[in-house]
C-alpha cells in the first residue's frame, strides 16, 4: 500500500509528497480507516514506528475549516520536548491546509501562551501540568473540544501525570473520540482505557518486547563505570562510523559525571539533556543534535522519550536498564522508518540481572562481544562500586564521586563561647541587683531606701 490509496485529501497528499514518503509504516496503514470512524482507538506499536502521523492524517483529513476560536483537537504528550517535535510534525502534514496549531508547556511564560490562545487554535498540543494550569485559570476553553489524543501514554503515568489526567477528563465535552497511543500496554494504562473509553478498538501492531529486525544489538560486559568510560572514548573516536550517536544513562548525576569525563576530548561534538537543565539549553541541545552539529547526545530516558532523530546511527546503552521496556524504548531511537540502525548495551556484573530480564522479555540473546585490547580496564572506582567497608560516608546524594574533604569552616571565636546556663544569669542578676520581676514595685520602692 502507498500513501495515494489512504484517501488522502490532495493538499495532505501534497505535505507527504514534499516529505519524500511513499509507504506508510504498519500503524499508519491500519490506523487511518480507525481512527476516521469516530471510534475510540488503542493503538499499541514500538517507538520509531511512525504513531504521530497514524492518528494526524486521519484527524487533519476531516478537520474542516472553522473561524472558531476554540480548540477543537487536544494531544496530550509527557514532555515538552516531544510538544515541539508534534507541532512540528502537524505543521509538516498541514502546509497546505489552513490550520492553527499551538504547543503549550511549562518552564515558559504562561501569558504568552494565553495570548496566544485568545487569537484562536484549532489544535492544542501539550503537557499535563500546563494544560490543567490554563484549564483551571479559564484562559483554554475546552468544550469544543471533538478529539482527544494522547500520546505515550505509559510514560506520563510513570512521570505522576495521573491526577492531571482524571481532572482533564473532567472538563472536556463526554461525547468525543479518544485516541490513546503507547509503546508498552501496563496495568495504569488498562485502568485508564477501563474507566474513560467506549469500546475502543485496539490495533496491536508488535508487542513490547519485539526487536525491531532492521536494529543489530550487541553487548559488552565491563568491570566498573571507569572502564565504560575508556570504551566510549576508544568507540567514539571513530567518527565516520560513529556520526550520530544518542547515549542513554538512567539518571541525571550519572549523565553529568559521563559527560565530565568525556567532554575534554569530544566537548565541541556533544551535549547534554536532562532535568535540570534549562528549557532553553534542552531545545538547543536537541537541535544542534538532530542538525548535525553535535554528533553525541547524552539524555536519560525521559528527556529521549519519543523524540524522533533522523539518521542515528547508534544507539549506546551506557547502563542497562533496570525496566525492560526502557531498553525497548531506547533502541528505537535508531532504526527508525525501517532504516537499519545499530545498539550497544554495556553491563557491569550488577547488570546482568536486568540484562536477562531484557534478554528474556525480547526472547532473543544480545552479542557479547570482546572487550577491544586498547581499551584498559580502570582500577579507579565510583562510590557505589566500593566495598562498604571501604567507602567514607558521604554526605550527599550524588555519590558517584564523594570525597571527603575538611569542614565548610572552623567556629568563630563569638560562636566558640560556653553556654552557661542558669548560673550565668543568677551572677548577672546578683551584680546589677534586677528586680525578680519587672512590675514588682515594691520591691524597687526597698532598694531605692537603700
Amino acid at each position: 500500500m502507498t500513501f495515494e490509496d489512504l484517501d488522502l485529501s490532495n493538499q495532505l497528499q501534497y505535505a507527504i509528497d514534499d516529505l519524500g514518503f511513499t509507504t506508510p509504516t504498519p500503524i499508519q496503514e491500519q490506523a487511518f480507516s480507525v481512527v476516521r470512524s469516530g471510534k475510540d482507538v488503542v493503538g499499541i506499536a514500538q517507538t520509531g514506528t511512525g504513531k504521530t502521523f497514524a492518528y494526524m492524517l486521519p484527524i487533519l483529513r476531516d478537520l474542516k475549516f472553522s473561524k472558531q476560536l476554540h480548540p477543537r483537537v487536544l494531544v496530550l504528550v509527557p514532555t515538552r520536548e516531544l510538544v515541539i517535535q508534534v507541532v512540528d510534525e502537524i505543521e509538516k502534514l498541514a502546509k497546505y491546509i489552513n490550520v492553527r496549531v499551538l504547543g503549550v508547556y511549562g518552564g515558559t511564560n504562561i501569558n504568552t501562551q494565553i495570548q496566544a490562545i485568545l487569537q484562536g487554535q484549532d489544535i492544542i498540543v501539550a503537557t499535563p501540568g500546563r494544560l490543567y494550569d490554563l484549564g483551571l485559570s479559564n484562559s483554554l476553553k475546552l468544550k469544543s473540544i471533538q478529539k482527544l489524543v494522547i500520546d505515550e501514554v505509559d510514560v506520563m503515568l510513570d512521570l505522576g501525570f495521573r491526577f492531571q489526567l482524571m481532572n482533564i477528563f473532567e472538563i472536556i465535552p463526554e461525547r468525543r473520540q479518544n485516541v490513546l497511543f503507547s509503546a508498552t500496554m501496563t496495568e495504569d494504562v488498562d485502568h485508564l482505557i477501563y474507566d474513560f473509553f467506549k469500546n475502543p478498538e485496539k490495533i496491536s501492531i508488535a508487542v513490547s518486547g519485539t526487536p525491531l529486525d532492521n536494529i543489530e544489538q550487541v553487548s559488552y560486559n565491563i568491570p566498573n563505570f571507569f572502564t565504560k568510560v575508556n570504551l566510549l572514548h576508544h568507540l567514539l573516536k571513530e567518527k565516520q562510523t560513529f556520526h550520530k550517536v544518542l547515549i542513554f544513562v538512567g539518571f541525571k548525576r550519572t549523565a553529568d559525571l559521563l559527560f565530565k569525563h568525556l567532554q575534554d576530548v569530544f566537548n565541541d561534538e556533544m551535549c547534554v539533556i536532562h532535568s535540570n537543565k534549562t528549557q532553553n539549553y534542552r531545545i538547543r541541545s536537541i537541535k544542534q543534535f538532530d542538525e548535525g552539529k553535535n554528533r553525541i547526545l547524552l539524555a536519560t530516558d525521559v528527556m529521549a522519550r519519543g523524540l524522533d532523530f533522523d539518521g542515528v546511527s547508534h544507539v549506546i546503552n551506557f547502563d542497562t536498564p533496570d525496566f525492560p521496556e526502557n531498553y525497548m524504548h531506547r533502541i528505537g531511537r535508531t532504526g527508525r522508518a525501517e532504516r537499519a540502525g545499530k545498539t550497544i548495551l554495556l553491563s557491569t556484573p550488577k547488570e546482568q540481572e536486568p540484562k536477562a530480564a531484557i534478554e528474556s522479555l525480547m526472547d532473543y540473546e544480545i552479542p557479547v562481544l570482546a572487550l577491544p585490547e586498547e581499551v584498559e580496564i580502570a582500577t579507579m572506582l565510583t562510590e557505589d562500586e566500593r566495598p562498604k567497608e571501604d567507602r567514607e560516608q558521604s554526605r550527599n546524594r550524588t555519590g558517584l564521586e564523594y570525597v571527603p574533604g575538611p569542614a565548610f569552616h572552623e567556629k568563630s571565636e563569638k560562636n566558640s563561647k560556653v553556654n552557661l546556663g542558669g548560673s550565668y544569669r543568677r551572677e548577672i542578676a546578683k551584680k546589677y541587683k534586677k528586680p525578680k520581676t519587672r512590675g514588682d514595685k515594691n520591691y524597687n520602692r526597698r532598694n531605692k531606701k537603700k
